[in-house]
């Protein structure tokens, strides 16, 4: 028999052998024993296992409770910390389990409708206008290589806020006849340039030949605050400029109570969208701190209550949510805070951030008949399944408006600056 032949025959047993060891369940549920489970104290996770297989605690046996049958294991968590959990099989160790325990945490839903007041880090260009002069029509931003997205943060070495801090600068360098030295702030870095206002045809004052804005205004939901810290979240993805299409960067804000006013029904093609004014009071009930691909961020100023669900809850971590029925609260009608029917068609366990980590569909009749399904200013309602908080409603199939996509909430507590992944305190000894 040649080299050749011998190889191929090996082959053959080594491929056979890999079928049939891959077919054979004991392999199979070894291949879904976790390398490492994430939960909260208090709550079980399990797995199965084969019978001839055995578990063990093998480090930091005051953290959790390990119970175990012929075919399942159930690590319960009494105290945060980290442990193991060895199995073996005829007395050899074949595979280790590392738990992390987190401590207890919770937080209140949202569901409330609120109004949105962005104020911008100086002032976003939104355009470019052409100014009529007595040599024809010229746009002074344009030809000083200022673009759509741009934001002016400084004018002769002066910082620039809002709006009104422009008109002054404007017009004595007209006057004078000496350009503008402009700071600007772009996606990739900061640059300087020049630029001299121009008299439109006619008219006394001069123009920059730019349209500009310092300030957003919008609806959206709340999605959780957190007690102890006051910090929430709301909308789970980010505000963008509806000109520029970019993400606002924030310098401040506030947010406010809404009340819906009318809803736009959706349908295939053109998504809904709630109709809302901001409350008569016009109570500042919070800051806006951060704009961010998750959501906005920031603190309250009092408590707030949603007057359905009034608790704090649990939250789940992206890898314990699970297809199948859930709930959003959300608001329809005037500010009253409502539960709906919903279900979570697909869930990605995700190791990081990342805001499209569910599809859900509406399934509730009462929703259906009123909204079509999701509709803008729906975003941010938060998630619940199985008394959890899992995440936030974020956009909408524009092809199908009864479903959409929803965001994990871990992401979105990360994103407010709270520490969910805390570490257990040191004991004395």
């Amino acid at each position: 028999m040649n080299k050749k032949m011998l190889r191929k025959i090996i082959g053959g047993i080594l491929l056979v052998s890999i079928i049939a060891l891959a077919s054979w369940k004991p392999f199979q549920m070894y291949l879904e024993i976790p390398r490492q489970i994430t939960v909260f104290q208090g709550e079980k996770v399990s797995f199965g296992k084969a019978s001839a297989v055995f578990a063990a605690v093998a480090a930091s046996p005051e953290t959790i409770v390990l119970n175990q049958t012929d075919h399942l294991v159930s690590v319960s968590a009494k105290e945060s910390g980290k442990s193991e959990v060895i199995l073996d099989l005829a007395g050899f160790p074949i595979k280790k389990v590392d738990v992390n325990v987190l401590k207890g945490f919770r937080v209140y839903p949202g569901g409330q409708s609120i109004g949105v007041k962005l104020n911008t880090v100086g002032v976003l260009v939104v355009g470019h206008h052409q100014v009529e002069t007595e040599k024809g029509r010229k746009s002074p931003g344009e030809l000083s290589g200022i673009k759509v997205g741009d934001i002016i943060t400084e004018i002769n070495g002066q910082k620039i806020e809002k709006m009104s801090d422009v008109s002054p600068f404007v017009q004595e360098a007209g006057k004078n006849g000496k350009p503008l030295n402009i700071l600007i702030s772009r996606e990739k870095g900061k640059f300087k340039a020049e630029l001299l206002p121009l008299r439109e045809k006619g008219a006394s004052n001069y123009k920059l030949g730019l349209y500009i804005r310092d300030s957003a205004a919008g609806i959206g939901t709340m999605t959780f605050y957190h007690p102890d810290s006051k910090k929430y979240g709301a909308l789970g993805h980010v505000i963008s400029d509806m000109d520029t299409k970019k993400p606002i960067v924030v310098e401040d804000g506030q947010i406010v109570r809404s009340t819906v006013t009318a809803i736009e029904k959706g349908s295939n093609g053109n998504p809904g969208e709630k109709l809302a004014r901001f409350s008569d009071d016009k109570e500042i009930i919070g800051n806006i701190n951060k704009n961010s691909p998750f959501g906005i961020f920031g603190k309250l100023n009092r408590d707030i209550e949603n007057d359905i669900l009034d608790k704090p809850l649990p939250i789940a971590l992206s890898h314990q949510v699970k297809e199948g029925p859930a709930k959003i609260l959300t608001v329809v009608d005037n500010d009253k805070v409502e539960m709906f029917n919903i279900e979570i068609v697909s869930t990605i366990p995700q190791k990081f951030p990342a805001t499209k980590g569910m599809v859900i569909k509406v399934t509730d009749p009462r929703l259906l008949a009123k909204t079509g399904g999701i509709v803008q200013g729906m975003s941010g309602s938060p998630i619940i399944q199985s008394g959890k908080i899992v995440g936030a409603v974020t956009h909408v199939f524009v092809n199908d408006p009864t479903s959409g996509y929803g965001v994990h909430i871990e992401w979105m507590l990360t994103e407010a600056g709270i520490d969910i992944y805390q570490k257990p305190e040191s004991k004395a000894s």
